[in-house]
C-alpha cells in the first residue's frame, strides 16, 4: 500500500469526505430487488431506476436538475412501495424495512476497504450527509461497521444545512481542522460536487454505475 501523502494540486491530502448515501452504501436504486423480496412482491415491481435508465424516470430527472429534492423523491418512492402492501409510508419506514436486509448487502464493501485503508495510513475520515439519521434513525447510524472511524460527521437531519449549500462543506472543513484544499470530497449527485468545489474542496463524483472504477478513482485522489 502507498502510505505517503498524495497531492492535491500543491497541497497533501489529508482527509478524506464522503456522501453516505449511495457512496458508502449502495443506492436504493441497486438494493431494489432485495427490497421485492423482503416485502414478497414480485420481481420487476419496482421499476424506478434512476441515473440506470433516466429516460423511463422523469422524477429522477428533476432530481439531477434541482427541480426536486432528493428527499421528495424518495419520500415519493416511499409512499408508492408502501401502498403495495397497504401502508401509509415515508422514507423513514422504506429506510426501516430496508435496513433489515444485512450490512454486507447495502454497504459498498470497496467503500469499507478504503475507509479502513485511509485510517490506516493516518489520514482523517468524515461523512457530510443530507439524510443518516433522518432516513435510517439514530440507533442504525451508530451500529455501522465503521463508526469507531469516523472523525468528522456533518449530518444535515442536525445541521439543518443541505448540500450545496456552501455552509455545509465549511462546517465539514471546519471539523476537520484542515484547509479545504487538503480534503477530497465523494458524492454521487454532480451538483453536490461542484458545490464543494467552490469551497475550495478537491471533489469527486461517484458514478454509481461504475462504483469499482469509481473508487479507483479516489484511491489515486488520496492515494492509498
Amino acid at each position: 500500500m502507498n502510505v505517503g501523502l498524495a497531492r492535491v494540486g500543491n497541497s497533501p491530502c489529508r482527509a478524506l469526505l464522503l456522501d453516505f448515501g449511495s457512496v458508502i452504501q449502495k443506492s436504493f436504486f441497486e438494493t431494489r430487488a432485495d427490497i421485492e423480496r423482503i416485502l414478497r412482491i414480485p420481481p420487476g415491481t419496482l421499476g424506478w431506476a434512476g441515473p440506470f435508465d433516466p429516460e423511463s424516470d422523469p422524477l429522477w430527472r428533476q432530481v439531477v436538475t434541482g427541480e426536486f429534492s432528493e428527499r421528495d423523491y424518495w419520500n415519493q418512492r416511499a409512499r408508492e412501495v408502501g401502498s403495495l402492501i397497504g401502508e401509509d409510508w415515508r422514507i423513514q419506514d422504506f429506510c426501516r424495512k430496508h435496513n433489515e436486509l444485512p450490512a454486507n448487502a447495502v454497504l459498498r464493501p470497496e467503500i469499507l476497504a478504503l475507509i479502513s485503508d485511509v485510517k490506516q495510513v493516518g489520514l482523517k475520515f468524515g461523512i457530510l450527509t443530507n439524510e443518516l439519521e433522518l432516513f435510517h434513525g439514530k440507533d442504525w447510524a451508530l451500529a455501522v461497521p465503521f463508526a469507531d472511524k469516523i472523525d468528522v460527521l456533518i449530518d444535515a437531519t442536525h445541521t439543518r444545512i443541505l448540500k450545496p449549500d456552501p455552509r455545509a462543506y465549511r462546517l465539514a472543513v471546519d471539523a476537520f481542522g484542515l484547509p479545504a484544499n487538503e480534503i477530497v470530497f465523494v458524492d454521487d449527485q454532480p451538483r453536490n460536487v461542484a458545490g464543494a468545489s467552490a469551497v475550495g474542496i478537491h471533489s469527486l463524483h461517484f458514478d454509481i454505475i461504475h462504483p469499482r472504477e469509481s473508487v479507483k478513482q479516489v484511491r489515486l485522489a488520496v492515494g492509498v
